[in-house]
């Protein structure tokens, strides 16, 4: 299965390990699921890790190395407008470009949607008892 990751997913993977989200890349990492990502959601992934969590030049390069490892990279063609937060859009983009089956979330923005363009989004507890 295809999936994208929020940024929140990330966030709580690499900031808090041991915890959920952590479960989820292993499961990417070791199991038939494919991560996809795109250049705008690695940028902002970065971008609050060194803002909201201090992480250095050389952690950051580690991460986007890590990231590039585990995923294949998609480039976006169509700009979304579907929700209000417009990283929300970006993160839409790369599952519509992706062909993904799945958007892995906690926000309860998108988590409302439930799906867009046969795109399920879901919350973590759902994708990891899936």
């Amino acid at each position: 299965m295809r999936v994208v990751f929020d940024t929140n997913i990330f966030i709580s993977a690499l900031v808090f390990p041991g915890k959920e989200a952590e479960k989820a890349l292993l499961r990417v990492i070791d199991g038939p699921d494919r991560l996809v990502l795109s250049k705008p959601i690695v940028d902002e992934l970065l971008r609050v890790l060194a803002r909201k969590f201090a992480r250095d030049a050389e952690q950051l390069a580690r991460t986007a190395i890590f990231l590039a490892d585990i995923s294949e990279m998609v480039r976006p063609t169509r700009r979304l407008h579907v929700f209000k937060n417009e990283p929300d859009n970006r993160v839409l983009g790369c599952a519509v470009a992706a062909h993904a089956a799945a958007i892995v979330t906690g926000d309860r923005q998108m988590l409302a949607q439930r799906n867009f363009d046969s795109i399920a989004i879901i919350s973590l507890r759902t994708y990891l008892e899936s």
